[in-house]
């Protein structure tokens, strides 16, 4: 099993409580079916101008089979894919898109259980006729995205992991989540409690 695959068995909680706020794509970002899988790959990343939708139809030809098709558009009136660019996309091995935008023809996408992250649903098709490079950097969410950094993505939210932490930070959710794994809930209670009560103390609280 490779790195990336290995993310998938990462909670998105743990990956943010170690890269911090600046890698978690903001909660419009939400999967658009439940319940729905984690996912984690390579970023195969997109950009969609307002009303267009060429270069992610392009995109589903291109993505190699794992990874996650991250698009930037921030096009609240258009659709950018529908059920067959879905079903497509699904059978070449797509991971899930991540797309900061609207889709539609949801129905279909639950029935083949493709996992798509994004602002919502319109029924209304974008156009096709602005191109623009594919795997560059782009902004989704409200975070920087570069072809190939790991984007993981549950019911919690949708984090990114820069490609050259990769490994660094698999290790240190591993054994984040072994710690987690080993303290019983009395344990926690006691040290929380102890840490909170520190915190009060310092603050000047008499409670």
């Amino acid at each position: 099993m490779t790195a990336m695959n290995e993310f998938q068995e990462i909670p998105t909680t743990t990956l943010a409580d170690l890269l911090g706020r600046e890698q978690v794509m903001d909660i419009g970002m939400r999967p658009l079916w439940n319940p729905v899988p984690r996912i984690a790959g390579p970023a195969f990343t997109v950009r969609c101008p307002p009303g267009d939708n060429l270069m992610l139809h392009a995109a589903i030809h291109r993505a190699e089979p794992g990874s996650v098709v991250v698009v930037e558009s921030g096009d609240l009136d258009y659709a950018l894919a529908g059920g067959n660019v879905c079903a497509v996309a699904h059978r070449r091995g797509v991971a899930g898109f991540v797309a900061d935008g609207l889709i539609r023809d949801l129905a279909e996408v639950r029935e083949i259980e493709f996992p798509v992250f994004a602002r919502g649903v319109i029924p209304i098709p974008g156009g096709k006729s602005v191109v623009r490079p594919l795997n560059e950097r782009v902004r989704c969410g409200g975070v920087s995205v570069d072809a190939g950094d790991i984007v993981v993505a549950d019911e919690e939210g949708v984090v990114v992991v820069p490609a050259a932490r990769r490994d660094e930070v698999l290790v240190a959710a591993r054994a984040k989540l072994a710690k987690e794994a080993a303290e019983t809930l009395d344990d926690w209670e006691a040290a929380h409690r102890a840490r909170i009560d520190k915190i009060l103390a310092e603050k000047g609280f008499e409670g």
